[in-house]
């Protein structure tokens, strides 16, 4: 086996995302992009945040899913000056699963989906 990641399938937003995500994280880049020559759309891309791998494509099928919070990208930060960042970028258009607040198992902790569907658990890592 040569590698494991996650793949995000969009609906014609996979450049747009991708581009999203990587300008939020520092040492985050697009690592490849690939796309059908006819529209234009993102055959197979991936991108790294913060050394982790993503690989996303635009489907050319229309499936009635989409992307669900019972799978979701976790984010642990080294400070809360970060994790607001962050949490207020991607919560632009989306919606609050758990909103941004100290709770049992975190000092700081949201649950959010972003504008594009994908679901986000954000923490700070420190008690």
């Amino acid at each position: 086996m040569e590698s494991i990641s996650t793949l995000l399938m969009f609906e014609g937003q996979a450049e747009e995302a991708m581009n999203f995500y990587t300008s939020l994280f520092e040492d985050s880049s697009v690592l490849s992009l690939q796309r059908y020559e006819d529209s234009g759309k993102v055959m197979f891309a991936s991108f790294s945040l913060q050394g982790q791998i993503f690989k996303c494509i635009d489907s050319t099928v229309k499936h009635g899913f989409t992307f669900t919070p019972a799978m979701s990208i976790y984010v642990e930060f080294e400070s809360t000056d970060q994790l607001d960042h962050v949490y207020s970028q991607l919560l632009a258009e989306g919606t609050v699963l758990m909103p941004l607040d100290s709770y049992f198992f975190s000092s700081r902790f949201a649950w959010i989906t972003d504008k594009y569907g994908v679901s986000w658990q954000l923490n700070y890592a420190k008690p």
